[in-house]
């Protein structure tokens, strides 16, 4: 690896001072600074020396990591910026990642996974400004895991785009959530409508005419002229949801659309519109492509981005802090009950077929029929049809440290089971740090060795 001369931000004086020595030892030269101003003002004598620079994202000042790192991107030729936080959010990874950051990464960060991103952001040629828009308004997400943290900086990547997006994942993970997120943080649109339609939920021999509208007279009923979904979207964002249930008949029309942005209302004539388009689906496309029930070409148009968005049950990090903030929505200005430690150990025991869309409403029966200020794991009503516990009701017995202990044994190894040994993988299962995962096998004695090769 070259040496390089490293820019590192960051108020906090320890950290700072660590990142530099590790950087030095990486056989780098660091420049460190503990605010925004600072920052700029190096980059403004050292521009063509700075490789890349490390930028928090809590600063004290006018300028915070967002406002600086929008500040570095408006250079001439500004260097890949990575930035730390300790404080991971939807709102922050999205406007990061929109903004030109090279990565958005939660603090700590060790000297391996340091060397390697240094190594990708020195490689990185440099790259042109970006436009910058108005702060975008607060992101709905309430998430920790790296899962997420994942996703988040998939939409502040593609958001600025007007390409297509294809987002998949099971019945209630929040699709039409990811596609609001993209539309908020596109500077082109985000005035502009945004426009749902669940293509599984309009009867066939209407679909048509609600996507792309229809005149006065055209068919039996049709008393008025409509628009249709896509000139309702027009200028915006155009969700089609469980679009792996559209007929073939519909599926022909929508792709030349799509191909040469022109509707044609049933009735009437051609005309042209400007709509960004997210796709969503529960259903697995490829296989419906072999099946003959779904256009390949379709599927080409539309895979674009891809989007995966995990199953609550890949998301053990994330329950808890989905659980608090759906009991403070609910509680709407009254009392705002806390989960019990056994009530969230029985929630993170749970499959969630039903996603988050499952934990909202049996957290949000809790709130309505539990009384007191808390809510206990027997005040939860998680049995649901066909399904089976994630790891067995064994450590409901016995005292509750004692259950949390045995239901913490029994998810890591588990998590190790379905990575095949492999700790890095079953860390980012849990929702945890690496390091974490290591303390935990030695506290409880679990001894499981990476796989070969």
């Amino acid at each position: 690896m070259d040496r390089a001369t490293i820019l590192i931000v960051d108020d906090d004086a320890a950290l700072r001072e660590g990142l530099v020595e590790t950087v030095v030892g990486l056989g780098h030269a660091a420049i460190g600074v503990d605010n925004g101003e600072a920052a700029l003002a190096a980059l403004a004598v050292s521009a063509t020396v700075v490789r890349a620079v490390l930028l928090d994202m809590r600063m004290p000042g006018q300028l915070d990591g967002i406002e600086t790192l929008r500040r570095i991107q408006a250079l001439a030729s500004p260097p890949p910026v990575t930035v730390l936080t300790a404080f991971a959010s939807a709102e922050n990874t999205i406007e990061a990642m929109r903004l030109g950051a090279f990565d958005h990464l939660t603090k700590p960060i060790g000297r391996a996974d340091l060397a390697h991103l240094l190594t990708r952001m020195i490689s990185q040629p440099a790259s042109m400004p970006r436009p910058t828009v108005e702060d975008a308004e607060e992101e709905s997400f309430i998430s920790v895991s790296d899962a997420m943290h994942r996703v988040q900086k998939l939409i502040g990547l593609s958001a600025a785009s007007d390409a297509t997006v294809l987002v998949l994942g099971e019945t209630g993970t929040g699709k039409e959530m990811i596609a609001r997120a993209l539309h908020r943080h596109a500077p082109a649109r985000r005035e502009r409508p945004f426009v749902a339609i669940n293509a599984a939920a309009i009867p066939v021999d209407l679909l048509e005419s609600e996507l792309f509208g229809h005149v006065k007279g055209a068919f039996t009923g049709a008393v008025a002229d409509r628009p249709g979904a896509f000139r309702d979207a027009d200028g915006g964002t155009l969700l089609l949801d469980e679009i792996g249930d559209m007929p073939l008949s519909t599926q022909a029309k929508l792709l030349r659309v799509l191909q040469d942005g022109i509707v044609t209302p049933v009735g009437g004539r051609p005309q042209r519109v400007d709509v960004r388009l997210v796709a969503a689906t529960h259903r697995d496309l490829p296989q419906l492509v072999d099946s003959g029930a779904f256009r390949a070409d379709l599927y080409y148009r539309l895979n674009v981005v891809p989007i995966v968005l995990p199953p609550l049950r890949e998301r053990l990090a994330d329950i808890v802090p989905l659980a608090e903030y759906f009991l403070a929505r609910a509680a709407r200005g009254g009392m705002r009950k806390h989960l019990t430690p056994a009530a969230a150990a029985r929630l993170l025991a749970h499959p969630f077929p039903g996603n988050v869309r499952e934990l909202r409403n049996v957290l949000e029966r809790a709130m309505v029929l539990g009384q007191g200020t808390t809510i206990d794991a027997t005040e939860l009503v998680l049995d649901a049809p066909g399904t089976k516990s994630v790891v067995g009701p064994e450590w409901l017995s016995g005292d509750l440290a004692g259950a949390i202990e045995r239901l913490e044994i029994a998810m890591i190894r588990k998590a190790l089971s379905e990575a095949q040994g492999n700790r890095s993988a079953a860390a980012r299962t849990l929702g945890i740090h690496r390091q974490q995962l290591y303390a935990k096998m030695a506290r409880y004695g679990i001894e499981q060795s990476e796989p070969s090769g």
